[in-house]
């Protein structure tokens, strides 16, 4: 199972959401809190998460999942409505850069992507669920919002089903796991009735066998 079925399965499924897609992230300017002091990078992984509501009217979200070191599981710190998104500033429309920004109503975040082809996908998505919004889109290369690139819309498409579809198996694989621990659970039960059945069977013919013995004596 990849990292974007992880999330989805581990974070969203459970909140009757679909994650539609992600993207990892890295601060470009990182916040720290006054009274805590500087120490190296925090041991953990960031994305940065479009999902919708499953339950009608839909509802378009987006989530700061993080994943700690040693830890295995994803937890969702922060969570925005659609129309709580002022902003996405693009950074550079003449070049691809993986930087970005989201503009909320109350915070701004910078954000780094693994690449230019990550950010590309997310912002596309996004943009395409955003229509029926008013969010601003700034400094954004025309592909980014499907202006001039079909094939990049399309591509952004196809990504945006592969997700549903890859949430939708994680669900079914959830419901085999959970089928198989209970079937191992019976049979574990079955076992350690035998188990008893043949101890108890043994016990009982050893002590025939001692009674034999003793009035053969």
């Amino acid at each position: 199972m990849n990292v974007h079925s992880t999330i989805n399965k581990e974070v969203f499924v459970p909140h009757d959401e679909r994650m539609l897609v992600a993207v990892e992230v890295w601060r470009r300017k990182r916040k720290r809190m006054s009274f805590l002091p500087a120490g190296p990078k925090g041991n953990y992984a960031t994305f940065i998460c479009l999902s919708v509501t499953n339950t009608r009217p839909h509802q378009l979200l987006i989530t700061k999942v993080k994943k700690f070191g040693g830890v295995s599981s994803f937890t969702r710190r922060s969570q925005w409505t659609v129309e709580q998104l002022r902003q996405v500033n693009g950074i550079n429309p003449n070049k691809d850069s993986p930087e970005f920004d989201l503009i909320f109503d109350n915070t701004v975040d910078q954000w780094v992507a693994s690449s230019s082809a990550e950010k590309c996908i997310f912002v596309q998505i996004l943009y395409h669920a955003c229509q029926t919004y008013s969010e601003e889109f700034i400094n954004c290369q025309s592909k980014l919002t499907g202006g001039s690139d079909g094939l990049i819309s399309t591509m952004a498409k196809v990504v945006q089903k592969m997700n549903m579809a890859l949430g939708e198996r994680g669900e079914r694989l959830t419901r085999a796991e959970d089928k198989t621990i209970e079937l191992m659970h019976t049979a574990q039960q079955f076992a350690d009735t035998a188990h008893k059945v043949t101890l108890t069977y043994r016990c009982f013919y050893n002590t025939q066998l001692f009674h034999m013995n003793f009035f053969l004596c």
